[in-house]
């Protein structure tokens, strides 16, 4: 089921000058929301703006019925939303696509920049069913690592920096953690790192669900820009994805 409805804004929490999380309040009991699945957020205030922005959904706190949005400002949809006060209203399509397939007994996910967003609401799925968790995250800088609280409360967090200021200096690929064993991995991030961790993944004979980032302009499936190339043949991103096997996947 799909929801066309307004939030409110509570919270618009910057990380960086770039990044921010925007956290929203339903007015409603929240319906069921899966890990990996996002939203279409309908811009306002923007003239050159038309069509929704596609928004993974960050994390969901179904007591007080609120739901967390990472956001990176790389346009005038984007830059328009930083810009929102506590007290805005937002409206989206919401929840959309599919979600993680939750498996395992021991598991790594694996997230890189501003992509790792979808991961933090896996962690709270993961943890209620008692699915123990590695989480790795890759990031430019110490600035750029986002929501390190909660990561830690939910699971072992390593990290990797690309200068060194925190963690492991370098990429997610030449992380030791990479040597144990685990069950599932789940991956968000920039699309060479998920080939990487695919590869990975297969050379290890391990199921590696992908998080894919296509432009989707609608988010249901009507416009068909957002293909993706599967064995079975051309998949809509929007409504089979966004997460894949990547074994389902042609390139991964």
């Amino acid at each position: 089921m799909k929801y066309c409805k307004d939030f409110i804004v509570v919270k618009n929490e910057t990380i960086t000058p770039t990044l921010y999380i925007l956290r929203l309040q339903y007015p409603e009991t929240l319906p069921e929301i899966k890990p990996g699945q996002f939203v279409e957020i309908l811009v306002e205030g923007e003239k050159d703006v038309f069509l929704r922005r596609p928004i993974s959904i960050h994390d969901v706190d179904k007591e007080n019925n609120q739901i967390a949005l990472l956001v990176q400002v790389v346009g005038k949809g984007t830059s328009q939303l930083s810009k929102l006060k506590e007290g805005d209203k937002l409206n989206l399509i919401f929840p959309l696509g599919n979600g993680f397939t939750v498996m395992g007994k021991r598991v790594l996910l694996v997230g890189g920049g501003c992509g790792a967003a979808p991961l933090l609401y896996l962690l709270r799925v993961l943890k209620q069913q008692n699915i123990k968790s590695d989480i790795l995250i890759g990031c430019k800088d110490i600035n750029h690592l986002f929501s390190k609280k909660e990561y830690q409360e939910l699971s072992n967090l390593h990290v990797t920096t690309e200068d060194g200021s925190f963690g492991e200096k370098g990429f997610v690929t030449a992380h030791p953690i990479l040597n144990e064993d685990f069950d599932v991995i789940y991956c968000c991030g920039p699309t060479p790192m998920m080939k990487a961790i695919s590869q990975y993944a297969k050379q290890r004979n391990i199921p590696c669900y992908v998080s894919l980032e296509h432009k989707m302009a609608c988010g249901i499936g009507v416009c068909l820009c957002c293909v993706a190339e599967t064995n079975q043949g051309n998949k809509r991103t929007c409504v089979t994805g966004p997460i894949f096997l990547t074994s389902d996947l042609k390139d991964f």
